[in-house]
């Protein structure tokens, strides 16, 4: 399955990936959230195949999931992959920059069932796809938009 938005922002290439790349925050979201974050150990962010362990609770049940830096370009963005037992999949974030001032945010996930379980859910999922995609297209506006406030307030 795959999720796709893209928004515009206003704000230079460089404020975005800084945001984008600063993991501590997003770190900080999940525990937020009611979740559990541990770095692995081995290279540590922002060094590509820097590892995360997420434990976080979905559908009343407990998950595991773990992170990995896969690409990290100044400016043009990166891509996390990640693994579960029962879902694998990736999320790239790429930048491109309109002007000076105005950067565009590309965000795309893709996830492959690997249990039968999972292949189960995927399906279930699939019915509500469009549901799934406004709310998704809704988190990345709200991010966006929050990326420009921050960077209007530091301006």
């Amino acid at each position: 399955m795959q999720l796709s938005a893209r928004e515009d922002i206003g704000a230079p290439v460089e404020h975005v990936f800084r945001e984008i790349a600063d993991f501590a925050a997003f770190e900080r979201k999940i525990i937020r959230r009611g979740g559990d974050v541990a770095l692995l150990d081995g290279p540590v962010p922002p060094e590509p195949s820097a590892r995360w362990e997420v434990r976080f609770r979905f559908r009343g049940k407990n998950r595991r999931v773990v992170a990995t830096l896969e690409r990290l370009d100044p400016g043009q963005g990166l891509t996390i992959g990640f693994a579960s037992p029962n879902i694998k999949g990736h999320c790239t974030v790429d930048l491109v920059a309109l002007s000076a001032s105005r950067t565009r945010l590309n965000v795309v996930i893709v996830t492959r069932p690997v249990s039968i379980a999972a292949k189960v859910l995927a399906q279930s999922l699939r019915l509500g796809r469009g549901r799934m995609e406004r709310r998704f297209r809704t988190i990345v506006t709200t991010y966006a938009e929050d990326v420009e406030a921050r960077h209007r307030a530091g301006a």
